[in-house]
């Protein structure tokens, strides 16, 4: 039985991979930081099994990692904790870059002086490439980097300390740069789940207004099953490389929101509206990703579309809410 240890596993990737890697018959053991509410630290983690364990622990808390990692000796690490909110990260910098950065070394020192012979999967994001377009409109492994926000700032330095380790000490590590994947699972704090959830308390007369910021930003939207699944094969190859994850297809929030709105049968015009505090001092106004290498070497496609992924997140809202 294979061993992996994912860190941010109360996340919504980390519950997704938790749940892939068990069908697979892996044992599975997850890092989770401490939180005064523990309904709210595990709501994800509703599932039972004997194979799956969770664990307290912080990426800034090198001596618990260690001791972690000694103890487990996993096959197989998923660092998929960070400061994921890409705006939030504009009024907490210090702390995003502590976490996304100084937590990737943390994890790579832990993983290298205790189970050097296991696997590293880091996750990258596509909040990297910033303002970095390539001349046919796509961003894939070679675009350069130029972020635009602390987030995408600590990220590329999660990505080169990584590279440096796989080179430096010979070790099996690999970056995974997603682009935006969502789900039901998704913090509703995040524009998609944002958005969906809030359309349904329209519906339902339980709200009256959405508030957003930059609605004609495009990204590249996919689901997180279709991602987490691209994270285990990527780790699994024999030679470790990075990859890009995703659809290839961008969407504005203006798009996803008419999308939303319209299945309900709702005129977004009447209840949304923008709010200057959700507009980031820096705007990343268009992302789409390249994945051919990934489709290429592994057979990879997604099997949700940005429709059906919203369809899911919007039937989740009516059953939560209703």
């Amino acid at each position: 039985m294979k061993k992996a240890f994912i860190t941010g596993v109360a996340g919504q990737d980390g519950s997704y991979l938790s749940e892939y890697l068990l069908k697979k018959g892996y044992e599975v053991h997850g890092l989770v930081r401490r939180n005064s509410v523990p309904e709210n630290q595990s709501s994800r983690l509703d599932f039972i099994n004997k194979n799956f364990h969770t664990h307290y622990g912080d990426l800034l808390d090198e001596g618990g990692l260690n001791k972690l990692i000694s103890e487990l000796m996993p096959d197989e690490i998923y660092n998929l904790a960070a400061q994921s909110h890409v705006r939030i990260s504009f009024d907490i910098p210090q702390f995003t870059a502590k976490t996304n950065a100084i937590g990737v070394l943390n994890m790579l020192e832990a993983f290298r002086l205790n189970a050097p012979n296991a696997r590293f999967y880091q996750a990258s994001s596509s909040e990297m490439f910033g303002i970095s377009v390539d001349s046919d409109g796509f961003q894939r492994e070679t675009t350069p980097f130029i972020p635009v926000s602390p987030y995408g700032c600590a990220k590329v330095f999660g990505f080169n300390i990584s590279n440096n380790y796989k080179k430096a000490y010979n070790l099996h590590i690999v970056n995974g740069i997603l682009f935006n994947h969502e789900s039901p699972r998704r913090g509703s704090n995040f524009v998609t789940n944002k958005v969906v959830k809030t359309a349904v308390e329209i519906k339902m007369g339980l709200r009256k207004r959405l508030e957003l910021g930059n609605m004609d930003s495009y990204r590249d939207w996919g689901h997180s099953k279709d991602y987490v699944r691209a994270m285990h094969m990527i780790l699994n190859n024999d030679k470790p490389d990075n990859y890009v994850v995703a659809t290839g297809k961008t969407f504005s929030v203006r798009e996803m929101v008419e999308y939303v709105f319209g299945k309900l049968n709702l005129d977004f015009n009447k209840y949304v509206f923008q709010n200057p505090k959700y507009l980031r001092p820096e705007e990343l106004p268009y992302l789409k990703g390249d994945s051919s290498k990934l489709r290429n070497n592994f057979d990879w496609k997604p099997e949700y579309t940005f429709e059906t992924m919203l369809d899911e997140m919007i039937v989740f809202w009516n059953n939560e809410l209703g």
